[in-house]
């Protein structure tokens, strides 16, 4: 490929990246806009049509790390494994 053809594959990708958040944004505020009516209704689970939409709380228990860490540096070493990965990005 030529530096031209380059340099137009990057600001293309760079405006359809722009669409996408501003899309991003556009189905956020549909969502909380749901979730507004929804706190409003007192209802975690709301019949629109032939769509059921719900907010539901969900409850997880994840491993501490950064508390491990400190209570057993040792160990928490011990333990560590070392990753490689490649980061895609144009500045």
């Amino acid at each position: 490929m030529s530096m031209n053809e380059l340099t137009a594959k990057v600001r293309q990708l760079k405006e359809l990246e722009a669409m996408a958040e501003e899309i991003a944004a556009e189905i956020e505020t549909l969502k909380d806009q749901f979730k507004e009516e929804m706190t409003t209704r007192n209802t975690d689970e709301l019949q629109v049509d032939v769509f059921k939409i719900r907010w539901t709380k969900v409850q997880s228990s994840r491993f501490d790390t950064t508390a491990f860490k400190k209570a057993m540096p040792d160990l928490a070493q011990q333990f560590t494994k070392t990753s490689e990965s490649r980061r895609f990005s144009i500045a």
